[in-house]
């Protein structure tokens, strides 16, 4: 009997969701990795990707982070016995040294918390979360200029 090979699933730093429009709606200027506590239907929804996070964020309430607007679709063979609700807060578990720093920023300073991907790590699920500022909308579109540029200069490169 030989070693037996872990799927992309399960193994380290699969990717469930991204959440592209945080990258150009906010200025993320710092990242953090944050647990989930989640129940067992939500585990085997993420397992299967009916994972949402485009319209989520991230609130902190009574010294506590909380994950609000996070769709999770319940599967059709879940359980019977659960009431499932996709749109429920979920836990984030951070320690407290980056809970109580990103209290003050937030509070103090203005920043926002957005969730920026969801993805597996040594069989946990994990969050992103970004530490961001609001872009307005024409550096909105400086953004998106510099990355037409990039993408038009890379082309020219291309042909020779």
């Amino acid at each position: 009997m030989g070693k037996k090979s872990k799927s992309a699933k399960s193994s380290g730093g699969s990717t469930i969701a991204l959440n592209k429009k945080a990258k150009h709606d906010f200025f993320i200027e710092e990242r953090y990795e944050a647990g989930i506590s989640l129940q067992g239907w939500e585990v085997k929804s993420l397992r299967e990707g009916h994972v949402q996070i485009k319209e989520s964020y991230v609130i902190i309430q009574n010294g506590e982070a909380y994950l609000f607007g996070a769709h999770i679709t319940p599967l059709k063979t879940a359980s019977t016995h659960v009431t499932t609700d996709p749109t429920r807060s979920r836990k984030l578990l951070l320690h407290r040294r980056e809970l109580s720093k990103l209290i003050g920023l937030v509070e103090r300073k203005g920043y926002t918390l957005v969730p920026t991907a969801l993805y597996w790590k040594k069989g946990y699920a994990k969050l992103e979360i970004g530490l961001a500022k609001g872009k307005k909308q024409h550096d909105k579109r400086s953004s998106d200029k510099n990355r037409d540029w990039k993408r038009e200069k890379e082309r020219i490169f291309k042909r020779g």
